[in-house]
């Protein structure tokens, strides 16, 4: 019995790792706070937790298929090479049965749930795995804005749930999200730069230079604090959290001026944590700051 069980466990760490959890949870993060932000002054803590699960379900399946097709590069890059299926831990068949029941399980829930609201996740799982992942990513650095704009569905997608429509606050809300990813995805370009030579991945760094990256790093740091400043105001935010807001945003400018007049490693990375302190600071805020 402690044998099976033994077993069991090192099974789910695995395939837990499969999911990058800190990545899942950024995610479902934003999508908790979509939804919050439609919310009435009475929580439907039902559909909450059915959005929670169905956003698991397909943010762990999708991001367990790309790891899946992205098996042969990430064996070949030090950073993700000690990865379950780089190492041969999880079999690629298994991995792929995994991605496709978490995925598929999760759109159903979605679509049961409400049709738009499936809707939505489901065109961010194909534009993650089919557009991003597999057409894109090997053959030009921009597909990154694919990459942001399926990062931007679960927010979205929760705020639809929540008002049962798209509206233009669900779009600014997505849009702070495409904004993000860049930084995140061009500072690990940068600090990785050689593995993602070695593995011939196109990225900015080495097609553009470091420099170019960099200022592309700084904009698009900026650019989700006012997305989400406009949203905010929209939906009616308090104005406690608008001026916890508005320091949030001064460190973020400050940050992104010194990396473009002072670059170096150590200051890009400072921004990248910092941009992304801020983003789940900003989802805390507009879920439990309303009027």
């Amino acid at each position: 019995m402690k044998q099976i069980l033994d077993i069991l466990r090192s099974k789910t760490s695995l395939y837990w790792s499969l999911t990058k959890s800190m990545q899942t949870g950024l995610l479902l993060s934003t999508g908790i706070a979509g939804f919050l932000t439609a919310r009435s002054s009475v929580i439907q803590w039902a559909t909450l937790l059915e959005l929670l699960i169905s956003l698991f379900l397909a943010i762990a399946g999708s991001t367990i298929i790309n790891m899946w097709y992205d098996r042969d590069i990430d064996a070949i890059m030090k950073r993700t090479c000690n990865r379950p299926l780089a190492t041969g831990k999880v079999s690629p068949d298994e991995a792929l049965r995994l991605g496709l029941l978490l995925s598929i399980s999760g759109t159903i829930m979605a679509l049961f749930m409400n049709p738009l609201y499936g809707l939505v996740v489901s065109i961010g799982i194909f534009l993650d795995v089919v557009v991003y992942t597999i057409w894109l990513k090997r053959r030009s650095a921009w597909s990154i804005i694919w990459g942001g704009i399926s990062g931007g569905m679960p927010i979205l997608a929760g705020r639809v749930l929540g008002m049962g429509h798209i509206d233009l606050v669900g779009y600014l809300l997505a849009i702070s999200i495409l904004f993000w990813i860049p930084t995140h995805i061009m500072t690990f370009n940068i600090l990785y730069y050689n593995d993602y030579l070695s593995a011939n991945i196109p990225t900015f760094p080495s097609i553009y230079g470091f420099s170019r990256t960099r200022a592309v790093i700084a904009i698009s740091s900026i650019l989700p604090a006012i997305s989400i400043g406009a949203a905010s105001w929209m939906i009616g935010i308090q104005w406690g959290f608008l001026r916890i807001f508005g320091v949030m945003s001064v460190g973020l400018i400050l940050l992104a001026v010194s990396s473009i007049r002072k670059p170096s490693d150590l200051v890009n990375f400072g921004l990248f944590k910092y941009a992304s302190i801020f983003m789940l600071a900003s989802m805390v805020l507009i879920s439990f700051n309303l009027k």
